[in-house]
């Protein structure tokens, strides 16, 4: 498990942020909906997936199965690599290594900050909401299928928003699916969470709200740099964002153990994230373009 954690991990890492910095370099009028397209294939694998495993595993064994999904995996990412290209030369005398002097940038690095208290909050439900579940007395196989629940929500979730965006701005539309995470994990998940109609209401619109911290992340970062950059700033930005996406998981298991338990306190530190990353993305559109509640941004 530590080999699959280490070389799963690092490998995802190294697909993900090329191949959505790529989609930038393609498209700028339209971007937010041509990214948020591109990443919702994590959303259907994270339905897929977990699906073809409760089938297998019964079937042929924990083994066999995880390499059925290793083989699959090969397939798709042969054509990913493919037909992933980039479009721009880089800038003469510029690097595609994370540049830590953009930080400079005020707004850049609130950005980051942004993004990074959503990446932090974002994996916690994500990896607890079965262990929640059962916790709260459902059956194991429903317990496992609020996370297929969460990511039917997030297949919306990650397109739609990005559609919007390409028509009222990208950081407006953060805004919002921000202001719906937080609604959903402090007014639905923390007071309602123990019934299934409150649960399963939360796994889906949470989904679709949580969608966009994938699909429109590197939109915003493309809003604040040149397209022929973006794979620089993205790279920069997920640098430290990668830091919170490590450390938020662990967090929340210490804060459920603290609370001998009880999965209140984990709740609270998701959204508590939530709302600091909203006020961070609300505090970069005033910067850019003052209170006009109108401005497209």
């Amino acid at each position: 498990m530590l080999v699959f954690g280490v070389l799963g991990g690092g490998s995802t890492s190294l697909i993900f942020s090329p191949s959505l910095a790529a989609i930038g370099h393609w498209f700028k009028v339209r971007r937010g909906f041509a990214t948020g397209l591109g990443a919702t294939g994590g959303a259907l694998g994270g339905i897929i997936y977990p699906l073809m495993l409760q089938y297998l595993i019964p079937q042929i064994g924990w083994a066999w199965a995880t390499r059925c999904l290793g083989f699959l995996s090969i397939f798709l990412l042969s054509i990913g690599c493919i037909f992933v290209r980039g479009r721009l030369p880089a800038e003469r005398g510029s690097s595609a290594k994370p540049d830590l002097t953009i930080f400079r940038d005020g707004v850049f690095a609130l950005t980051v900050l942004a993004i990074y208290l959503l990446e932090w909050a974002l994996f916690v439900p994500l990896t607890y909401i079965s262990s929640y579940a059962l916790h709260a007395g459902f059956s194991e196989s429903f317990s496992y299928q609020c996370l297929i629940i969460l990511n039917i929500g997030s297949v919306f979730g990650r397109w739609l928003p990005g559609f919007y965006a390409d028509k009222i701005g990208a950081f407006n539309t953060m805004i919002v699916t921000t202001v719906l995470s937080v609604v959903m994990v402090l007014g639905v998940w923390l007071p309602a969470g123990t019934t299934m109609p409150g649960l399963i209401i939360f796994c889906l619109f949470f989904g679709f709200a949580s969608g966009s911290n994938i699909g429109l992340t590197s939109v915003c970062i493309g809003k604040l740099c040149r397209t022929e950059n973006l794979g620089r700033y993205f790279a920069t930005c997920y640098t430290i964002v990668s830091i919170g996406c490590l450390t938020g998981i662990p967090i929340a298991g210490e804060i459920v153990k603290a609370n001998h338990g009880e999965y209140w306190g984990l709740m609270v530190f998701t959204g508590v994230c939530y709302g600091g990353g909203l006020a961070a993305f609300v505090v970069v559109r005033i910067i850019k373009v003052g209170w006009d509640v109108k401005a497209v941004y």
